[in-house]
């Protein structure tokens, strides 16, 4: 029994520089304005929060996906605390392929806006290649890969011998 594993984390270098400039720049324009006294404590401590929080909060996320002989299952930490599991008899079809983040799904991250709805939920990191399911319902779920030729050989091995 071979097990498909992998983890993903935001590592791009566009977004570390784009987090690292948004930190420097605010936490500087705060801390000027609260030693110029424009903004008591509270309010620095605030404000310094709310630009701090989420730019932490991308490094503790993660996407996890596992494939084996009971189904593909996939954890988008800290959103899903456990891993979510779809079995194979559940599964229509499922195959690897490039998408496009931005415009088919609006971004990163765990995706099933108003807008992009109609594409299916995405579940990714980074890249632009992902894992396609179209379950028995019709609803359909990506979940993004670093490692297309892994996936594609798991995805090979275990749906063919489940749907026979």
């Amino acid at each position: 029994m071979r097990v498909f594993k992998e983890e993903q984390r935001f590592t791009q270098t566009w977004l570390m520089t784009l987090i690292c400039i948004i930190v420097i720049f605010t936490t500087i324009t705060f801390t000027k304005n609260f030693i110029n006294d424009k903004i008591d404590f509270l309010s620095y401590l605030y404000m310094l929060s709310v630009v701090l929080i989420p730019c932490i909060l991308i490094f503790i996320f993660k996407l996890k996906t596992r494939i084996d002989e009971t189904g593909i299952h996939y954890q988008f930490y800290p959103i899903h605390l456990k891993m979510k599991s779809i079995l194979w008899k559940d599964i229509k079809h499922a195959e690897t392929r490039t998408y496009h983040a931005l415009l088919e799904y609006g971004g990163w991250g765990l995706r099933n806006g108003i807008f992009f709805g109609k594409k299916g939920t995405a579940i990714n990191i980074k890249g632009n290649m992902g894992i396609q399911l179209i379950l028995n319902d019709n609803k359909k779920i990506l979940i993004g890969t670093q490692k297309k030729f892994d996936a594609d050989n798991s995805i090979s091995r275990y749906l063919h011998k489940n749907q026979l």
